[in-house]
């Protein structure tokens, strides 16, 4: 029995790695396969780290706003961005505009795989097969996509930063500001609003992030290498 539990927390690799294949295809030029492990990893690291950074600004604070923006949101998207900067930056694989939007995408879907994993742990010991994929498959479409869209929403301000240096730091709070205000307006709904009415404006950004994001792919592309990054 102890061994199925275990093998049902690997239900929540699925969400992640689905959404990896699929951008992984918008690449180009791929990425080698040790970074891109090598990035994920970190990520789902990282996410142990953020469970205590969380928790311990829900000690110092019970405002709401402060806990779901500040202590959520900023939070996650910062060390999303730590994990893509201490893990790609100046090494000579990141020569391509995209690379910056694919590798916070990368990131983001180690973070929320690890967001999965103790979903799932929150269902033991009546976890199934049946429930493992239900679950599995509503945060596929809503919190492990949220993950990817936000940072991938970091990364393409962050790629843009390296272009026009003179507003690096402007553009790239920019970025990190939009990413955690949506973040945060995501779950802020989730949490905070009552009836059917608390799942249209996770709907609105998630649909509207995944045009961005797209489009933010296809811009990028178009841009000349960046030796510069290095």
């Amino acid at each position: 029995m102890a061994n199925m539990i275990y093998f049902l927390y690997l239900f929540g690799f699925l969400p992640s790695v689905i959404w990896l294949l699929f951008y992984l295809r918008k690449d180009a030029h791929p990425e080698s396969n040790r970074m891109i492990l090598k990035i994920f990893f970190f990520g789902l690291l990282i996410a142990f780290f953020a469970i205590f950074l969380e928790k311990g600004f829900q000690k110092i604070t019970s405002n709401s706003l402060l806990v779901i923006f500040l202590g959520g949101a900023f939070i996650e998207e910062y060390l999303k961005y730590l994990v893509v900067r201490v893990g790609v930056f100046r090494n000579p694989e990141l020569d391509e505009p995209p690379d910056l939007l694919l590798y916070m995408i990368i990131s983001a879907l180690g973070f929320a795989a690890l967001e999965n994993i103790l979903v799932l742990g929150n269902y033991h010991p009546i976890l199934t097969p049946v429930k493992a994929l239900e679950v599995m498959g509503w945060r596929f479409v809503s919190a492990t996509f949220l993950h990817a869209l936000c940072s991938g929403t970091l990364g393409y301000f962050l790629a843009l930063s390296f272009f026009y240096t003179h507003q690096r730091k402007k553009i790239f709070v920019t970025g990190l500001f939009i990413a955690t205000t949506l973040h945060g307006l995501y779950n802020w709904s989730i949490i905070e609003i009552e009836s059917l009415t608390r799942f249209i404006l996770p709907m609105v950004i998630l649909i509207t992030l995944s045009l961005l994001v797209s489009s933010w792919f296809k811009k990028l592309k178009r841009l000349k290498s960046v030796c510069l990054f290095h």
